[in-house]
């Protein structure tokens, strides 16, 4: 067995305070934006549980890799640092917003490729803008729900709107989203506003049915593309850890296939991962999952360097 160190970085990757001289750059988010009498603290220890959970595999990252049929960063050059978490606070959504947004505009300004941890599916929001000025930016959803709400309880920044605002910044151009299954927030209306806008929506029962042939049909070639995957896309049987966990979802499978399909055709500029609730999981079993997602996201941005 390996020793897992204290206070562990994502799979050995290099502890830093800036992006600077890295290629990748993963950071933790532990709050976003909260809804009224909804608890966000739910998710807070979710970055550091993927650190936990991968810390071994930092010591083999020169092994085999069978996702990859070779080593899972390639030819090594690609360094990745991880800059920590935000001191974010769950009840200071505008506060929050800000140091998500500003963490992601430090990171793509020093040339790196930022990957962030969540908190719920509302730290996305800033993230997303945090890409403004940059090139036309492609996003691809991959959730549960399709966050097309304009607000709830009040609330225009919650994580139930988060595909909403994404369509209204300027740098977003296409919005593709994969896996919706069961009941969410959405309604009626907003189905139809998202369709109006031009959003791709692909279930997870059309994708069991159809592939993916179709989703990754429609993100551009040579596009710049921004991943956002939310856990309880996945199904019941492979991610319980979530607040929300309903069958039909994904596979662990087809998200990582998703994944090479988009690495195969576009630039994957961003990632997150969200929703993930540790006190949920048994033995860090579904932290490693969900962690070997990121880690293949990873892999694919070294390759493309």
């Amino acid at each position: 067995m390996e020793k897992i160190p204290r206070n562990p970085t994502f799979m050995g990757s290099t502890r830093a305070r800036s992006p600077a001289g890295f290629n990748v750059a993963v950071f933790g988010a532990p709050h976003g934006t909260p809804y009224r009498g909804i608890d966000n603290r739910i998710h807070a220890t979710a970055a550091n549980a993927f650190r936990t959970a991968l810390a071994a595999d930092g010591a083999w990252i020169d092994h085999w890799d069978y996702d990859f049929g070779g080593r899972l960063l390639g030819n090594g050059k690609c360094k990745v640092a991880d800059l920590g978490n935000l001191p974010t606070k769950p009840s200071d959504g505008k506060g929050n917003r800000k140091l998500i947004e500003g963490m992601t505009r430090k990171i793509n300004a020093a040339g790196c490729v930022p990957i962030m941890f969540g908190g719920d599916d509302s730290t996305p929001i800033p993230f997303i803008a945090g890409f403004s000025g940059s090139r036309p930016l492609t996003i691809l959803q991959v959730d549960s729900h399709i966050d097309w709400r304009d607000e709830r309880y009040g609330e225009k920044f919650g994580y139930s709107s988060t595909m909403r605002r994404a369509s209204e910044q300027a740098h977003v151009w296409r919005i593709v989203q994969a896996g919706a299954h069961g009941i969410g927030s959405a309604r009626e209306e907003e189905v139809n506003i998202a369709g109006q806008w031009g959003a791709h929506i692909f279930s997870s029962r059309h994708i069991h049915h159809k592939g993916l042939g179709e989703v990754l049909d429609n993100i551009p070639e040579d596009s710049d593309c921004l991943i956002s995957l939310d856990c309880d896309v996945m199904d019941t049987s492979e991610m319980p850890a979530v607040a929300h966990p309903s069958p039909g979802g994904l596979t662990h499978l087809q998200i990582i296939d998703l994944i090479a399909g988009v690495a195969a055709k576009a630039r994957i500029a961003g990632f997150t991962m969200v929703e993930f609730v540790p006190k949920r999981d048994i033995n860090g079993a579904f932290a490693y999952t969900a962690g070997r997602i990121a880690a293949n996201v990873i892999g694919h941005i070294a390759r493309q360097i």
